[in-house]
């Protein structure tokens, strides 16, 4: 009944171009809507990590409301998480009603989220409101011994113009890793995706497989579960389902190794 009325709600907006007494493509946040990333990355920067770590990768919320709701209650009852990344497409249209919807549901999350930017993101006004409403495309994160590259991979949204994914930005992430901590690369299209563009697929791959740091590269974007070291060579590909499947995945790291749980709720 709730997503229901939520999908009503955003065709109207894109109808009428009129909603909630505003445009859907006027961007109005409160300020604990602003600077999203920043501000969960210093939350869970004030916790102490432990030696194994363990964190949530989901995606594909877009118009999934009620699956989303079901979803943090699922993580809230899982023991030892640290954080959870989004893996993009938070929103269906781009409008920022729905950036807010998705906000107001994982804030009832028990640990601070992380996102990713979607293809869906970068519709109508939606890569303002993302920029606004969390920061950066590509960005970098460490917690304790493990590194994080959170990537815009989005090439058709730009035209497949050789500049998404930035390349030159991931190669200069990998190598500022002098404490060669563990490393986990994370986008919401795959590079084997037809919507990466094709251009940058096998430099992307061989960036990966010659860093020995890089553990993982997480996706979301397809809807469905994929396990896989794509290229052989080395590199494990993981792309996780949508909230509308029910599903998602828990990532264990360790000094020893790297376990990846499949769950549905």
């Amino acid at each position: 009944m709730r997503r229901s009325l939520y999908t009503i709600l955003i065709l109207l907006c894109v109808t009428l171009q009129a909603c909630f007494e505003y445009n859907p493509n006027q961007i109005i946040l409160e300020d604990d809507e602003k600077d999203l990333t920043a501000k969960n990355i210093a939350k869970l920067q004030e916790t102490t990590p432990s030696e194994t770590i363990r964190f949530v990768f989901m995606g594909d919320t877009q118009r999934f409301y009620d699956e989303s709701d079901d979803f943090v209650k699922s993580v809230n009852q899982l023991a030892n998480i640290d954080f959870v990344v989004h893996g993009g497409d938070i929103s269906d249209f781009g409008l920022v009603q729905e950036f807010k919807w998705i906000h107001e549901i994982m804030s009832g999350l028990k640990v601070p989220y992380l996102t990713v930017i979607g293809n869906h993101d970068l519709l109508a006004n939606g890569r303002k409101v993302y920029r606004e409403m969390y920061g950066e495309l590509d960005y970098t994160f460490e917690y304790g011994n493990y590194r994080f590259i959170m990537l815009n991979t989005n090439s058709r949204e730009f035209n497949f113009n050789g500049t998404v994914p930035d390349l030159m930005w991931l190669k200069q992430q990998l190598e500022d890793n002098t404490a060669n901590k563990k490393t986990v690369v994370m986008s919401h299209i795959p590079p084997f995706d037809g919507d990466f563009d094709p251009n940058l697929e096998q430099e992307y791959a061989q960036l990966l497989a010659e860093d020995p740091n890089v553990e993982l590269s997480l996706h979301a974007h397809r809807h469905s579960f994929f396990d896989n070291e794509y290229y052989d060579d080395g590199t494990r590909y993981f792309v996780t389902t949508s909230m509308q499947k029910r599903g998602y995945i828990v990532v264990t790291m360790s000094s020893q190794e790297t376990q990846i749980e499949v769950i549905n709720y």
